[in-house]
């Protein structure tokens, strides 16, 4: 196991909850996480993020009661002492934008999150009107990231985008797709739109099909990408169970099954980050692990796809 000032805040987190520490503590104790973690810049900008963030599909569809909302809280507060870190949500997760929007000033000290959500709908005007509510229901005027979710309708909300961000409604604009079928799609729309700043796309150990032709136009045009899918829908934990990691794995830096599959996705040189899903702050504060220490080069990222071929 390794044991980085990284490894010291997350065994404080956890014992904080274990003895059923309230949220304020979480953020306290993760405070400097920011300055060890690894980052990388959004080509269009240089604007810097952590490398891993939250997804939020599923995890963050909960009732407004506090028992459902804890866990959610307790994940922000402690992706919160990252910095400036990813949120992705869609007005197809349910609840989850008024979930975060409503969570968000809870927190005890101000957040700064990158927000990201998606535009869901076909028309022009249904477009609008949906983005307009995302930004209300996550109580921010500017969206960081607005993305064509599965690129529904994407050329005409394209133009729409274009007009946001230069108006300072959005930062940044997006598509996405979570299937290995839409990528020849992917890649029309990433040569097609020549502003385009980021694709949300399916990469992870268990689908890496990205990274023969997709990743590397993503490099060639300046195009970020966001990685979905980093567990495979789960996939990844149903192979890995009841498996002691490798012993190398520590010479890594890799201290779980998680941080194996997340480590190897964002040392990849076209990944910006990975947004895997949980509403667990101990799930959060394990993902946040591989933000840590070293990318892994590609004699490591290597050995790790060939380890897997035997399991």
């Amino acid at each position: 196991m390794s044991n980085t000032p990284f490894d010291h805040r997350r065994r404080a987190v956890l014992r904080a909850l274990a003895a059923g520490a309230a949220t304020p503590m979480l953020p306290a104790l993760a405070a400097d996480a920011g300055n060890t973690v690894l980052r990388k810049p959004i080509p269009a900008s240089g604007e810097r993020l952590p490398v891993v963030g939250i997804g939020t599909s599923g995890v963050f569809e909960v009732g407004s009661r506090e028992s459902e909302r804890r866990g959610p809280l307790q994940a922000l507060a402690a992706l919160q002492g990252l910095g400036n870190a990813m949120v992705d949500t869609s007005p197809m997760y349910g609840e989850a934008e008024q979930v975060i929007g409503e969570l968000l000033p809870r927190l005890p000290t101000p957040a700064r999150f990158f927000l990201a959500t998606k535009v869901w709908t076909s028309g022009k005007r249904a477009g609008i009107e949906q983005m307009n509510t995302s930004a209300r229901l996550l109580g921010s005027a500017t969206i960081d990231l607005m993305q064509v979710h599965n690129l529904v309708d994407w050329r005409t909300h394209v133009d729409t985008l274009r007009d946001w961000k230069a108006r300072g409604r959005i930062r940044y604009m997006g598509i996405t797709h979570y299937r290995e079928d839409a990528h020849d799609d992917l890649m029309r729309v990433m040569r097609a739109v020549p502003d385009l700043d980021f694709v949300q796309v399916n990469y992870s150990l268990l689908e890496p099909a990205a990274e023969i032709r997709l990743l590397p136009l993503a490099r060639e045009r300046g195009i970020a990408i966001i990685a979905n899918r980093p567990f495979a829908r789960g996939g990844w934990f149903r192979l890995t169970r009841g498996r002691s990691l490798p012993a190398w794995a520590n010479e890594l830096g890799i201290g779980s099954w998680a941080q194996f599959g997340l480590k190897w996705i964002v040392s990849h040189p076209a990944v910006t980050c990975t947004i895997p899903g949980t509403g667990n702050a101990r799930h959060m504060l394990d993902n946040m692990q591989a933000a840590s220490g070293q990318f892994l080069d590609q004699a490591a990222r290597q050995r790790i796809r060939d380890y897997l071929r035997n399991i």
